[in-house]
């Protein structure tokens, strides 16, 4: 589906700007999506979803039902059904491509005529609740009241309810990164091999993505699922972008073949990291022929950069053999596009427009390509042989014979290219064939207007070049060897542009208060200031751990054990502390003591209320350092003070925390 480009009335920016004050809307939504044209198809594709998800859940009954009775009547009756759902669902599947098929006719004015692209339409899903499944999983393993995180809830629903209608714009995929990191943040608080938020993305009644070649509702109880499609429509937006910019200047084409490179790493990066998705849209047969595709069309860009005519200089001979490789190049990408669409599965849900359009691009490219070769060798001198054997013959070794020599002579020259041309245009002539061919295409007139436009082109030259005493039969025309002089690389998302702070940030640090981790919680606990301080050592930042317990101190004797995280001085929370802060708070402290709660982290395997606590604490500095989260705290405990991250060592005096010798 080639989006439309949005056209809004005069009103549309004072209601926009509405909406944004109130504080209703985020920045990269579409709120005005629903009045648009896009919208208003976004619509119709949404009513056709529900239907086709209706009629689904009919024929699976149906099913049920007829494997389960034995009553000849009701077989009958059932299989009689089961015919109408069938034909239901492939009317309502037709009615779909239409809707993916459909050609965007209200474009932005171009300088000169392109091909249009092929961009893919948003996987849509509907809304979700998240706040039951959340607020039990906060209160059954973080020991925190649920309801107390209403507003974190609110803000994750509303962060989901605005990437259902992205703009087409950087704002647009910057709210798209923005939830996709979100949902990192989410799989490693929340979820652990045998726990999942699976319950908050399969209904019976409401499935949570639709597919986006063939709309059919795909259910799968794994977070995973939830950021591979978000992955998906970041890069089914790089394709919108990049099919609407205007390619008739040479910042447009730039700006689209930058867009299509995106989207082929996104689509390279879902193949890479999901595996098992429900849809086919997210299969690695679809995923590596939508790489493919986007690689073509951007590459396909590059080539309409070096067509666009020069401001200074005229097209010399040389700008023809760079067009000719180029034409050749995308030709050749469009025909593995082509092989790729045509093999099974993904020939089976894939609208056979694009299968079409990408034949007919192939055939085009291939045409341009003589047809640039022919201009060449018919406006080239002799002492630019070499360059044309580099085009017609590719670069072979010194040591290999050429089977083809090209010819010196002017004369010869202009025969080949008139046989270049004939070649132009029976390849012409054929891509307008199979436009003809496509119900879809053909109503498509920018379409067929390039095709007859390159034509044209090829008749009038080769009409220049057909003399009258012209009686032999042209020579048969070379293959061009495809080359690119830009060479495009395929990238892939750079998440950590876009910077989010965790919602659930009152949980505390994912180092510690993650599902992958057990603990229980201390206290409160009061600890009274000795002669030699409080009796204990403390290390890190965001919990501060404590590090060590003098066997015999204060700290000892109120139970706290080294490998304990304070989460509260005073009753004032302080999971997200300093180092410095704790011990600020500490020193401040009269002779009445300090109370503090400290969590003790657990074995895995073990119950909250049991278990040494050094294994479970050697564990969980293996985890942080692995994964980056903090620099980790040696294995075996020392009799001395540890210090602090970045602090010189002292027997004599503790720089990094409270000890028999510090003297607050």
């Amino acid at each position: 589906m080639v989006p439309e480009d949005r056209r809004e009335g005069p009103g549309a920016d004072e209601r926009s700007a509405q909406l944004q004050a109130a504080g209703s809307v985020r920045e990269g939504c579409d709120t005005l999506a629903a009045q648009t044209p896009c919208g208003r198809l976004q619509s119709r594709r949404a009513r056709i979803h529900q239907q086709i998800n209706k009629e689904l859940r009919m024929r699976t009954g149906a099913e049920n039902l007829y494997r389960a009775t034995s009553n000849a009547r009701v077989r009958e009756t059932v299989a009689l059904e089961l015919s109408y759902v069938n034909s239901s669902l492939q009317l309502l599947k037709e009615e779909l491509e239409e809707l993916n098929c459909s050609v965007d006719t209200d474009t932005p004015d171009r300088e000169g005529t392109t091909v249009p692209m092929i961009p893919l339409g948003l996987k849509e899903t509907k809304e979700l609740d998240w706040s039951t499944a959340l607020k039990e999983l906060i209160s059954g393993h973080f020991g925190e009241d649920g309801a107390s995180y209403e507003t974190e809830i609110r803000e994750l629903t509303n962060l989901r309810q605005a990437v259902r209608t992205p703009s087409r714009s950087e704002s647009g995929l910057e709210l798209l990164t923005a939830y996709y990191n979100q949902l990192c943040l989410l799989d490693a608080r929340f979820v652990t091999p045998a726990r999942s938020l699976g319950l908050l993305f399969q209904c019976p009644t409401q499935p949570c993505r639709y597919d986006s070649l063939t709309g059919v509702p795909a259910q799968q109880r794994a977070l995973a699922f939830e950021k591979g499609s978000v992955l998906f429509n970041i890069g089914a937006l790089h394709t919108q972008i990049g099919a609407r910019q205007d390619r008739g200047c040479p910042t447009g084409t730039s700006r689209a073949a930058e867009s299509f490179q995106r989207a082929a790493g996104a689509f390279k990066l879902l193949r890479q990291k999901f595996s098992r998705a429900p849809s086919p849209d997210m299969s690695p047969a679809s995923l590596s022929m939508l790489e493919q595709l986007m690689a073509a069309q951007a590459q396909e860009c590059v080539f309409e950069g070096l067509a666009l005519p020069a401001p200074t200089a005229p097209r010399d001979c040389l700008a023809q053999l760079h067009l000719a490789q180029e034409a050749a190049q995308v030709a050749a990408q469009y025909e593995l596009v082509h092989q790729a669409l045509i093999q099974p599965p993904v020939c089976n849900y894939v609208p056979f427009s694009w299968t079409t359009l990408v034949h007919v691009k192939a055939k085009h490219f291939r045409s341009l390509a003589h047809y640039h070769a022919a201009v060449a060798l018919c406006d080239s001198a002799s002492a630019e042989a070499e360059l044309l054997e580099q085009v017609f013959l590719g670069p072979l070794p010194p040591s290999e014979p050429r089977g083809l020599v090209l010819p010196q002579e002017y004369e010869e020259r202009r025969k080949l290219g008139k046989a270049h041309l004939k070649r132009a245009i029976l390849g012409q002539e054929e891509a307008l064939r199979l436009h003809a061919l496509g119900r879809a295409l053909r109503r498509v007139d920018l379409l067929q207007a390039v095709l007859v436009q390159a034509l044209q082109c090829s008749l009038t030259r080769y009409s220049e070049l057909d003399l009258e005493d012209d009686f032999f039969e042209a020579t048969e025309a070379p293959d061009i060897h495809p080359k690119t002089h830009r060479t495009l690389e395929v990238r892939a998302p750079s998440f950590s542009r876009v910077k989010v702070a965790d919602i659930f940030h009152r949980l505390g640090p994912l180092s510690v208060f993650s599902a992958k981790n057990r603990w229980r919680l201390v206290g409160p606990v009061h600890v009274t200031r000795g002669e030699g301080g409080f009796g204990f050592t403390l290390r890190g930042d965001s919990p501060v751990l404590i590090a060590a317990v003098i066997p015999g101190g204060h700290a000892a004797a109120a139970g706290l054990q080294e490998g304990d995280y304070i989460v509260s001085v005073n009753g004032q929370p302080c999971k997200w502390w300093k180092h410095a802060e704790v011990v600020s708070q500490l020193k401040g402290v009269g002779d009445e003591g300090v109370s503090l709660q400290v969590v003790t982290l657990l074995p895995s395997t073990e119950q909250p209320s049991t278990g040494d606590r050094r294994p479970a604490l050697r564990g969980l500095l293996r985890n942080q350092k692995e994964c980056g989260w903090g620099t980790s705290v040696p294995v075996r405990a020392s009799p001395r003070p540890l210090l602090g991250w970045g602090r010189k060592t002292k027997r004599d005096k503790t720089a990094g925390g409270l000890s028999p010798a510090s003297q607050p």
